[in-house]
């Protein structure tokens, strides 16, 4: 799966979209995919000046994304649906990645049950473990996310009044 047809299937774009090419899915099971690390991303510019390092929390959301790759059905239609991550448990940096590092992530579904999805992952660099860890998923409804706002039903003419400048009680 290229990156156009990634796009298609996850809700991230540049330069928040990590993953730039899955090489293997198995929608309810698994996914393995590529994230190439460049010096020409922002969070280079400050982390850290001279000696930029990928920061980890960016390694998880590598794993993140491919993660919603496995749980969301090919024919998925419902633009309201969006998988949240719940959980972070037991995710270790083994060695730092830096720009020019090829990341490749597996990411394998080992529970789902009552709307949670629960996953192993794992970043390798030319075949060397560099994180693992485990995430746990659940899908919400956008509106839960953020709700429409409920139209304000109080009677605004004593507001009306005030600014005004009138006051009845006074006349």
């Amino acid at each position: 799966m290229n990156l156009l047809e990634i796009n298609q299937r996850i809700r991230q774009r540049a330069p928040f979209q990590m993953i730039e090419r899955v090489t293997a899915l198995e929608p309810g099971h698994m996914a393995c995919g590529i994230k190439c690390v460049s010096v020409n991303e922002p969070q280079f510019a400050g982390h850290f000046p001279g000696l930029p390092v990928m920061p980890g929390v960016l390694l998880i959301e590598c794993a993140a994304q491919l993660c919603s790759l496995v749980i969301a059905p090919d024919d998925s239609t419902d633009p309201d649906l969006v998988y949240v991550l719940l959980k972070v448990r037991d995710f270790k940096f083994v060695k730092p990645v830096i720009p020019g590092d090829r990341l490749e992530i597996s990411v394998f579904l080992t529970k789902a049950a009552a709307g949670l999805y629960e996953f192993d992952a794992a970043v390798y660099c030319d075949g060397a473990l560099r994180a693992k860890g485990c995430l746990l998923f659940t899908s919400m409804n956008a509106a839960q996310i953020y709700p429409p706002e409920e139209p304000d039903i109080r009677d605004r003419s004593e507001d009306k009044d005030k600014m005004s400048g009138s006051d009845t009680a006074n006349a």
